[in-house]
């Protein structure tokens, strides 16, 4: 496969791709810049993914956008100019799916009710069901069994919010992922103006409808005792005091969420981006009795029109999917002409070092170079080690095989998890897991630790086809972060790897050979016209040896690798006949 197709009619830089937060490495944007700007990673870099903390976001390390201006706290213009006098090009995400409670549209329907012109800009859960459901004893429509089991979720119970409208009404909003309600406490001084309370009253109740508050309370299982009598006006002092945190769900139905889409985008475009990952795509269109995930062809209409508006502003757009490799969503992706986030590689890479077999993962390698799919890699990245993805699937009684057995992945899964890893699971309607999602790891520690096989993991992301995308923490040889994980309690599972770097480690991790070989084999990748040429593979020898091989115009690179041990050297000949041989044992 010739890797340049996949960005050549953008006129997109080749390379590398640098991923991290704008306060992964030091505490703003601005130190990675000058990170970059050092001899040590001098040329090792292309292209650099900015996570969404790049914008103004409040949950989710990012991915609950309240609004897509710069996050002036870790972000400033200079830093843009900056990455771009280093020929360095950034990708941006567009969270395609959702927007925080804080955004202004959800802000304005807060404040105004039906009345706000977002009216109709999220979706209305009990709108949306109405004709498909019947309604519960809590107010929120159920709907029928043979839709209700369509659904794909994210967390147990339904996808809903509810929040209270300014006529004192409850709405339920469609949220797929995630969401908090609270109440901020109350003074003495909050009640003071309810006719016939006394100061002494006031400042007992308060207290006892805190105490409710921290212990997280249902606010109509309070009972004020003695002080009954003032149980409306207190709560109804208490109810406008909710809080809310949220992905509130949007609704592509909605001409003003595709005038949000163009203007973000022109935004987006205006910040600099070339590439723009549309997160979430796949939960976008809903529809009664199709599933909310992928529908089809509703999905792909949504896709087509995104495209549009993104040719508009000369940007290239990147849905984001995980999914069953038997499920073939990859495939289909890849036949519309988009490029494709390779989720199946870091699992395969596992396997091939654990087993010291290039079974699978040789497999792999030749289906994308024989199918032409354009892809992005990596080992590590901002959420957890694939799992899911490799497996089979049956559709329509016809079984597809996965890239792995589920034995295989099972293995896997127990490797990372006695190193330390995290799982993280999927839940049916009825709150139930149904199914494991992906581990949760720093891909050092994934590997247990082991600076051979780090070295060989990367050597291998480097001669895959597609464009390389290298996790910040990965590159220092980073390890779980438990306290961090467990901070963020049942959902700070992805934050045993999201360690920020401060600049006393990253001096440190510069003088580390782990970390000085990644880069050098970076600046190869990054810099050889060999791949921009054709991928050979090997399919000769033992099982435990690899080798891949890239040619181009007189130009070569080859990776010769040995599973088992470990061990592997890079030769490389350039357009001149000088020849270069890297060894690392």
């Amino acid at each position: 496969m010739n890797a340049e197709s996949i960005f050549t009619k953008q006129s997109l830089p080749q390379g590398v791709m640098l991923n991290a937060y704008p306060d992964s490495i030091g505490s703003r944007l601005s130190d990675a810049v000058a990170m970059l700007k050092r001899p040590e990673c001098h040329g090792a870099f292309s292209l650099f993914y900015i996570l969404p903390t790049f914008f103004n976001s409040d949950l989710d390390r990012g991915f609950s956008v309240i609004n897509y201006d710069l996050n002036e706290d870790l972000v400033s213009p200079q830093d843009l100019v900056d990455l771009r006098n280093l020929n360095i090009m950034f990708k941006l995400d567009l969270i395609l799916n959702h927007l925080s409670v804080r955004s202004p549209q959800f802000q304005d329907l807060l404040v105004h009710g039906q009345d706000s012109e977002y009216s109709d800009f999220f979706v209305d859960w009990n709108e949306f069901w109405h004709s498909h459901g019947t309604l519960g004893p809590d107010g929120c429509v159920i709907p029928q069994p043979e839709y209700l089991q369509k659904l794909f979720m994210r967390k147990p119970g339904l996808p809903v919010m509810k929040v209270r409208f300014p006529d004192g009404s409850d709405r339920l909003y469609w949220n797929t992922f995630y969401q908090d309600i609270f109440h901020r406490e109350l003074s003495s001084q909050d009640l003071a103006a309810i006719p016939g309370i006394t100061a002494d009253e006031a400042a007992a109740i308060a207290e006892l409808v805190n105490a409710a508050i921290h212990a997280r309370q249902p606010l109509d299982q309070i009972d004020l005792g003695a002080w009954s009598g003032f149980q409306e006006p207190v709560m109804a002092i208490l109810e406008s005091r909710r809080e809310y945190l949220g992905q509130m769900d949007l609704n592509a139905r909605s001409e003003k969420v595709w005038d949000f889409y163009d203007e973000t985008l022109r935004k987006l475009r205006d910040h600099g981006a070339k590439i723009v990952r549309l997160d979430a795509f796949a939960y976008l269109h809903k529809e009664p009795g199709q599933p909310n995930f992928f529908n089809r062809p509703g999905t792909w209409e949504y896709l087509e029109r995104l495209k549009e508006i993104a040719r508009k502003y000369d940007l290239i757009i990147f849905p984001e999917i995980h999914s069953e490799y038997g499920a073939g969503l990859h495939e289909e992706v890849a036949e519309k002409g988009y490029p494709i986030y390779d989720f199946f590689f870091p699992g395969l890479v596992i396997d091939a070092l654990e087993r010291g077999t290039r079974e699978h993962l040789l497999g792999w390698v030749t289906e994308i170079a024989s199918k032409g799919l354009k892809t992005i890699n990596m080992l590590g990245c901002h959420d957890g080690i694939p799992v899911l993805d490799l497996k089979g699937k049956e559709i329509d009684g016809i079984v597809r095989a996965g890239l792995l057995t589920d034995e295989q992945i099972d293995n896997i899964m127990a490797r990372i998890t006695e190193r330390g890893g995290r799982v993280k699971s999927l839940y049916g309607p009825d709150g139930k897991k149904i199914s494991y999602y992906q581990v949760n790891a720093t891909f050092f520690s994934a590997l247990g630790e082991d600076e051979r096989k780090l070295r060989l993991a990367r050597a291998i992301q480097l001669f895959m086809p597609g464009i390389p995308q290298v996790w910040y923490l990965d590159l220092f040889a980073g390890c779980n972060d438990y306290p961090a994980a467990d901070r963020g309690g049942a959902a700070g599972h992805k934050e045993i790897n999201r360690t920020n770097l401060s600049l006393e480690a990253v001096e440190a991790g510069l003088q580390r050979p782990v970390v000085l070989d990644q880069l050098e084999m970076l600046r190869l990748r990054n810099s050889s016209p060999a791949f921009d040429g054709m991928l050979e593979v090997c399919d000769e020898g033992e099982a435990h040896q690899l080798q891949l091989a890239w040619r181009h115009h007189g130009h070569s690179a080859t990776l010769i690798a040995d599973l088992r041990d470990h061990t592997f050297r890079i030769e490389h000949e350039d357009g001149l006949g000088r020849h270069e041989v890297y060894s690392y044992a």
